[in-house]
């Protein structure tokens, strides 16, 4: 009788042990799901021809998925994320520019440099060029 009292007290302090990380799961399913929740409930449900038109595409979704389609969208949309990646590494540079010195300074120029002419060739290859 004693060692099944032992054994429940250990148990029931190996579970309090992960109060902490079910407490974190639940405040995070929380801050994801109430706002989605409130904002379905009190927002405004107004749909027109406008909003239910599709978007950000490139063309309209009428036929086979199969259908052939101009690719210039998705170049040009990973050429935004291609350049936008690059220019994240730019802020963490930015902030140590003060301790990394000038070899620092200088890798960050030659970085900046091709970035330009990447740029620059893209622009003259027409690949940014919608129509």
């Amino acid at each position: 009788m004693a060692s099944t009292a032992m054994s429940v007290e250990r148990t029931k302090m190996s579970l309090e042990q992960y109060l902490p990380v079910l407490l974190f799961i639940l405040v995070g399913l929380a801050v994801g799901v109430i706002p989605q929740v409130l904002g379905y409930i009190l927002g405004p449900n107004r749909p027109d021809a406008e909003k239910n038109s599709p978007y950000e595409c490139g063309f309209e979704a009428f036929e086979d998925a199969r259908m052939k389609f101009d690719v210039r969208y998705y170049l040009v949309a990973i050429l935004f994320i291609l350049f936008d990646l690059e220019i994240a590494f730019l802020i963490p540079w930015a902030v140590a520019l003060g301790e990394i010195g000038m070899t620092g300074f200088l890798a960050g120029v030659m970085f900046l440099a091709i970035l330009t002419v990447g740029f620059v060739y893209e622009w003259k290859k027409g690949a940014l060029d919608w129509e």
